[in-house]
């Protein structure tokens, strides 16, 4: 068990004086039976006006408004978290899951929905034949299976971070041989929709004070994985950037079914492209036990347009 203090800062410069479209923030961690939220304290400037509302998967979603035009603008995300997810999990896998193939239940099918659907082409059938390089046996054991396509990930493909915009296609996580944990994630759940099975994305932060996780270079970062839905355990939570399984490093902010659906600030200026002069991110993840504990700071890029 952890209890964790989380400060996530976005802070944009501007050349001059811009009018603000709404920004939509998924910033409030999402609370599940391993994850209890006891505050979060949302600050915006220049003066927004917040309204929250619940999306189709569940998020919260905040979104800010603004009156007057502005050289800047700062959005702190402050939020207190007790995280019980266990080291080495087990998962009460349903017996008529625990060898693949299986068929979900009707009604478990039917909510599932395009979770279940690839979001990419695969014409030549690049993607299927790397899937089918993990088939050991037919039928062969559900967990298993898929913590080998996970390690696959983890072990073929070269974690490289980048700042830039957008994600990589899965052909194009495999053909290069690199990618971020985002288009680790995008990969993994593209693999199990192959296989018909229900995948989701998660943005959230990596939680790790000894440093030693793929993707977090102190105290905590801002991350991407996948849940993938298996009947008795439910979604399971598989991070194929650090090969693991299971939420025990893992703080969500957000699930959907595509990755742009979950970037935690997103938003519009009126104005050009050499307008907005810096846009910095800072992440810091302590435990908060341990004031005195080194905090991450780390700079990235979300989406913003100019219109």
């Amino acid at each position: 068990m952890a209890c964790l203090d989380i400060l996530h800062t976005t802070t944009y410069r501007y050349r001059q004086a811009v009018s603000l479209g709404p920004h939509r923030l998924m910033l409030r961690p999402r609370e599940t039976r391993e994850l209890r939220l006891f505050s979060h304290d949302l600050s915006i400037a220049p003066t927004a006006a917040v309204t929250w509302a619940h999306d189709v998967a569940g998020n919260a979603i905040a979104t800010a408004v603004f009156d007057v035009p502005t050289d800047h603008l700062f959005i702190e995300s402050r939020a207190n978290v007790e995280l019980t997810a266990p080291a080495w999990p087990v998962f009460a896998i349903a017996a008529l899951a625990n060898q693949y193939p299986f068929v979900y239940a009707a009604d478990e099918w039917t909510d599932l929905g395009a979770l279940t659907v690839p979001q990419y082409c695969d014409v030549d059938g690049r993607l299927a034949r790397w899937i089918d390089g993990f088939v050991m046996a037919r039928p062969t054991d559900t967990l298993s299976f898929l913590k080998d396509i996970s390690n696959g990930v983890f072990t073929q493909i070269s974690y490289q971070s980048r700042d830039d915009e957008g994600t990589q296609s899965p052909i194009e996580t495999l053909d290069r041989g690199w990618g971020s944990c985002r288009d680790f994630a995008v990969l993994l759940a593209e693999a199990a929709r192959r296989l018909g099975l229900g995948a989701r994305i998660v943005s959230g932060y990596l939680s790790d004070p000894e440093t030693s996780l793929v993707g977090s270079a102190g105290s905590g970062s801002t991350h991407a994985w996948v849940e993938i839905f298996i009947p008795g355990a439910g979604w399971i939570a598989f991070d194929p950037t650090n090969r693991s399984v299971g939420s025990g490093n893992l703080i969500p902010l957000a699930v959907a079914r595509n990755i742009a659906q979950v970037t935690p600030v997103a938003g519009t200026f009126l104005g050009s492209n050499s307008d907005l002069l810096s846009m910095e991110v800072v992440v810091r993840v302590e435990n908060a036990s341990s004031p005195n504990d080194s905090f991450l700071a780390q700079s990235g890029r979300v989406d913003i347009a100019p219109v």
